[in-house]
């Protein structure tokens, strides 16, 4: 997503992941001139992932396990649609999200280097499986 919304001309924000992938996102042909990346947000990172809402069209948020109360979820919410921004909160729990999805790895293919330890990994199989408000479930694998 950051790679499509810089790639557009859009600014995004990455707060609470500190191992984004930035060198996969310029393989997708992001703009790293239009990310800003705050691995470590503190104590706080709802707050950190709201201001930052004022000037970015994208903000990923590692809620790093993280429930956040519905109160603080519907102003934080507000704050995004009355900006303009979309919000991908991560690795939580975000109260009345009109999307969420769900991601399991099912497995790995792999090509072996010549050196044990060594290889690539050629692909990986995930299952999806997205709810949102006024929707049926539905699953993927692939």
């Amino acid at each position: 997503m950051a790679a499509a919304v810089t790639a557009a001309g859009g600014h995004v924000a990455i707060v609470g992941h500190p191992d984004a992938g930035l060198l996969a996102a310029v393989e997708m042909g992001a703009d790293l001139t239009r990310i800003a990346v705050i691995p470590d947000p503190g104590t706080d990172p709802v707050e950190v992932a709201a201001v930052l809402m004022d000037g970015m069209d994208l903000v990923v948020l590692g809620l790093g396990g993280r429930s956040v109360t519905p109160t603080r979820a519907r102003a934080v919410t507000a704050r995004a649609q009355h900006r303009g921004c979309t919000l991908l909160a991560t690795g939580g729990d975000w109260p009345g999200a009109s999307l969420r999805l769900e991601a399991r790895v099912r497995g790995y293919d792999m090509t072996v280097g010549a050196v044990p330890g060594h290889g690539r990994i050629g692909r990986v199989q995930v299952a999806l499986r997205g709810t949102g408000r006024g929707a049926r479930s539905r699953s993927l694998a692939g």
